[in-house]
């Protein structure tokens, strides 16, 4: 019973992701192309790597360059928050994020941006923060964060997944090797 239960699920899931029932990232960034960027919790896809953009912050405690999306050198930046709790960030020019506003300018790791947390849209899981510039008000509406040139998004690498890689996670049951 329980076999036919996960072979149910594993084929309602292969459906859904063939029909693409996602929201949100799913459908653009496949048809734009680039390597895509999933939420290591869910699998919900946040960005795609065409939306890279370093931003340097003089408050890194370290930066170093690595292939974490496909065979792309990215620059990765060490953050430490007031509390002592460290994350290694990628910026990109925006990402597929449920923000919680409003935005704070205190203990904002890049000078001159406020910022909010943001979750996954499906899981809620923290990702990371997007950034908007301290003088605008603490909550904007979601259409003028992505069309502005001057935000980004933060993302903490390891709540990451690249999807290349997941797929190589998935294990076909016995049942349906030939």
């Amino acid at each position: 019973m329980l076999l036919l239960v996960q072979v149910s699920l594993l084929v309602s899931w292969l459906l859904c992701y063939s029909n693409a029932c996602e929201e949100g990232v799913h459908a653009s960034s496949s048809k734009r192309g680039g390597d895509i960027l999933l939420c290591r919790s869910c699998g919900y896809e946040i960005a795609s790597s065409l939306d890279l953009k370093f931003i340097a912050s003089k408050l890194a405690l370290a930066q170093r360059n690595d292939t974490v999306i496909g065979d792309q050198k990215v620059t990765l930046q060490l953050f430490e928050n007031p509390h002592g709790r460290r994350f290694q960030v990628i910026t990109l020019k925006q990402a597929a994020l449920h923000k919680h506003w409003p935005a704070d300018g205190h203990f904002s790791w890049f000078p001159g941006f406020s910022w909010t947390m943001s979750t996954c849209p499906r899981c809620h899981a923290h990702l990371g923060w997007s950034f908007q510039p301290s003088n605008w008000p603490g909550q904007v509406t979601e259409k003028h964060f992505e069309e502005s040139e001057e935000t980004f998004v933060a993302l903490i690498i390891d709540k990451l997944l690249q999807e290349n890689f997941a797929a190589t996670l998935l294990v076909v049951p016995r049942t349906f090797r030939s």
